[in-house]
């Protein structure tokens, strides 16, 4: 037996956990908009709130302090990055190459602005390290089957991994000017050697 006025209560919880969740991802997407804008040094509270669109005192009461919020915001954008990474089949060259792609499109700026300031701060230090590690057990678990009878393992997964790096993707891309095909057709051609079938 329901009580009276369960139902609505049901719904405005629903609706304030909904609306919660995205002022959080509200703040967690501005954090990132505005890294991507100038130096981490540079990024504040204040600047977060007012493109989020929320008080400083929302901010802090969902992250803490400064420091929690940029953790928060890696711990966000990393999520994303694995969903989309993780949808890479095993042993299916073409399509790793292409997911690959997909990811350095939407996400290789974020990356290489990372990589860039990491030196001038152990947070990004940190979240660049985090970085690196996913990318070498992506390449580990995607290219699996061209490594099983690999001698010398350690070596083929390093220029797995050297090969599909974001700075691979922007001496090609941004660089060498290349279209998202050309570079895909230039991928696969470096990566043939290593993945032809015996």
């Amino acid at each position: 037996m329901k009580l009276r006025g369960t139902e609505g209560r049901s719904y405005d919880m629903g609706k304030r956990a909904s609306t919660t969740a995205e002022t959080g991802r509200r703040i967690l997407q501005a954090t990132e908009d505005l890294f991507m804008e100038g130096p981490l040094s540079d990024l504040t509270l204040n600047a977060v709130a007012e493109r989020a669109g929320v008080t400083v005192q929302t901010v802090i009461r969902r992250f803490g302090d400064r420091l929690g919020l940029i953790n928060a915001t890696a711990e966000f954008t990393s999520a994303r990055v694995m969903g989309q990474r993780d949808a890479a089949p095993a042993g299916d060259v073409r399509a790793a190459v292409e997911n690959l792609m997909d990811h350095y499109e939407t996400m290789g700026a974020l990356a290489l602005k990372l990589l860039a300031e990491e030196n001038a701060s152990p947070v990004l230090a940190d979240i660049a390290q985090g970085g690196r590690q996913l990318h070498r057990q992506w390449c580990e678990r995607v290219f699996d089957p061209f490594l099983e009878n690999e001698p010398d393992r350690d070596r083929r997964l390093a220029q797995f991994v050297a090969l599909c790096d974001v700075y691979t993707w922007k001496l090609l891309r941004h660089d060498a000017g290349l279209g998202r095909d050309q570079v895909t057709l230039s991928l696969l051609e470096m990566l043939e050697p290593f993945t032809r079938s015996p």
